[in-house]
């Protein structure tokens, strides 16, 4: 029998509780992200029934056509690429965006609250692996760009954000989240920032973030199921 998605929150509720318990910190300080890309609205409220409150999505077009269409009381985040061309949709839609990747786009993000009287916290997104296929900030030039984001009126840098190389086994993440953890600390004292927000980890290594002190976690498979294929989008082209 397939599970249902309230059983799928309770796993994933009851895994996050024990990876806490093993790391030796308070449940409540770490968030689940139910990233619903490319799911109907009819998963979303029914996680939404089983008491999740905050979903991601990594699609500016999608989530404008997706949000009208759920419950009223969630906080949308973005965790996926922003393109700057998008930013006066997203910034009208999320309350958080996960993925901010360069001083380009974090202007481009407090201009576009500016206008609109929005305000957004961000997550600035490190590619602590060096992966070209990934997004990211080098961790050299983070420091600069937080230094230049105490002068921002209507963004706030909550934190930071990874997403590591895949690797089917969960251990290999780990070192990842460790250094992401290390870099926040010198940073910290660097720029006078808290950063207290740590986004990482995903469905098959959230357990290993937690457990190297990931405050967001984006879990989508393990809540969701398989994936459906994505829907070409309407409007709001890339």
């Amino acid at each position: 029998m397939t599970e249902s998605i309230q059983e799928r929150v309770a796993q994933v509720q009851a895994a996050m509780a024990e990876a806490c318990a093993r790391a030796g910190r308070d449940v409540q300080d770490v968030g689940l992200v139910a990233v619903s890309k490319t799911f109907p609205p009819e998963y979303v409220a029914e996680a939404v029934a089983a008491g999740l409150t905050v979903f991601g999505e990594s699609k500016v077009q999608e989530a404008a056509q997706k949000i009208p269409l759920c419950p009223a009381r969630i906080a949308w985040h973005m965790v996926g690429h922003l393109q700057t061309n998008k930013v006066r949709h997203a910034v009208h839609l999320f309350r958080m965006i996960h993925s901010v990747d360069s001083w380009k786009l974090l202007e481009a993000i407090d201009r576009a609250c500016d206008e609109s009287g929005a305000r957004v916290q961000v997550c600035i997104e490190v590619n602590v692996s060096g992966e070209r296929s990934k997004f990211g900030l080098p961790p050299a030039d983070v420091p600069a760009v937080l230094e230049k984001s105490t002068g921002l009126m209507r963004v706030s840098v909550a934190g930071l954000m990874t997403v590591p190389p895949f690797d089917p086994d969960p251990e290999k993440t780990r070192p990842f989240f460790a250094t992401l953890r290390e870099l926040r600390e010198g940073w910290r004292v660097q720029t006078g920032l808290a950063l207290d927000g740590l986004s990482m980890g995903m469905s098959h290594d959230f357990r290993v973030a937690i457990e190297e002190g990931a405050t967001w976690v984006r879990v989508g498979s393990s809540l969701f199921g398989e994936r459906p294929k994505r829907q070409p989008p309407v409007g709001l082209d890339d």
